[in-house]
């Protein structure tokens, strides 16, 4: 990938090296990183060297009635106005700009504009959510629908206490992983994974290390909206899985039907509130009907927050056989290791690179309990 502003962007601050160049240099970080835990090759799936991403957010700069694209700058004390930005996926790129001269052109849609989101699909079905410091009226409903028209995509507007959905506020994603098509509804401003390419090759990944090393019934912490959690119960009989995030399990419960999975149990509820829940320390109206005496719960997958687990979380992890964790942040994985590996042995390690052109790592390691 080239891009005018290499150099300035702050989005893309790995720009002096070539792509090959980027993962070599990530994988060695990461080897050297796990290297007290791990000493076999750890796996690297790569992404496209472009169009990468299906999630992208802008600041909107006005200057002389003018709107633009702005990003911060690599000093972080300015912004960089954008005349390109190739690292999103393509039916951003296709949209984005004739977007903003649609919006150039009109002074209802560009009045207190200042922010604009756009997530799409694989497929191509686009979302985008416009942000304001003022409120939405009819005036802007009216030339936002036109808007929506021209760019082919649907619209939100949002302002401090208004939402404002044209069509609808999710896209429709399909992933093809191990054999296998899934379907899920990522939601307008929920958390979804960023390189819809890397994160087939990370649930394929996960999938295949369940299958070799899982057991018994399976868990998963932190489950979102069921990106993982979906594909791996083809793998188990019997399924739990938390997370505090009420629109979240909305869309898990969505993507279930969509794939047609009933084996899953969705509980709303942190790590921690479940961790007391299984130490039989706390009972929690969410678990009424639930035996969870009755599960055999062997398996465990975490995808946890940056700060990687708690304490109570990362000690009823160490209870589970076989751990699957993924990690946003392999510093707080070392961290974690150094506790799990006192009961635990990794048993394959894997670098997934979601985030090119950047230092960000997303890591992942299975564990067996013993050696």
């Amino acid at each position: 990938m080239r891009c005018v502003h290499f150099g300035e962007c702050g989005s893309c601050s790995l720009y002096e090296y070539d792509y090959a160049g980027q993962l070599e240099l990530k994988s060695g970080e990461l080897s050297k990183l796990l290297s007290p835990f791990y000493d076999k090759e750890i796996g690297v799936y790569e992404s496209k060297d472009s169009h990468y991403r299906a999630r992208a957010e802008y600041k909107i700069y006005h200057e002389e009635g003018v709107c633009s694209y702005a990003m911060r700058h690599l000093d972080k004390r300015s912004f960089v106005l954008l005349k390109e930005c190739p690292m999103v996926c393509e039916a951003i790129e296709s949209r984005m700009w004739r977007m903003l001269e649609y919006i150039n052109g009109s002074e209802e849609l560009k009045r207190g504009l200042f922010g604009i989101e756009f997530l799409s699909s694989s497929a191509g079905e686009t979302l985008v959510t416009m942000l304001y410091r003022r409120r939405l009226e009819d005036g802007w409903k009216a030339e936002a629908y036109e808007l929506q028209k021209f760019v082919d995509a649907a619209i939100i507007g949002r302002s401090r206490g208004q939402k404002a959905v044209l069509e609808r506020e999710y896209v429709t994603e399909r992933l093809e992983i191990e054999g296998r098509r899934y379907v899920y509804r990522h939601y307008e401003q929920s958390f979804t994974q960023p390189n819809p390419g890397v994160n087939e090759k990370m649930i394929g990944w996960a999938m295949r290390g369940a299958k070799e090393y899982g057991e018994g019934d399976f868990c998963e912490l932190y489950a979102g909206a069921g990106n993982f959690t979906i594909p791996l119960s083809s793998l188990f009989e019997r399924v739990i899985a938390t997370e505090i995030s009420k629109r979240s399990i909305h869309a898990a419960l969505e993507n279930c039907t969509l794939n047609g999975v009933e084996n899953i149990e969705f509980v709303r509820m942190s790590s921690e509130e479940f961790t007391e829940a299984l130490e039989g320390k706390r009972a929690f109206r969410r678990l009424r009907g639930i035996d969870l005496d009755g599960y055999d719960l062997k398996t465990v997958l975490v995808d946890p927050p940056r700060a990687g687990l708690d304490e109570g979380t990362a000690r009823l992890v160490a209870g589970f056989d076989t751990v699957i964790y993924i990690s946003c942040n392999p510093q707080s994985l070392v961290r974690d290791l150094d506790r799990l590996c006192e009961t635990h042995t990794v048993v394959d390690a894997a670098l997934f690179d979601q985030f090119p052109y950047t230092p960000h790592m997303e890591a992942g390691v299975v564990l067996r309990a013993g050696g």
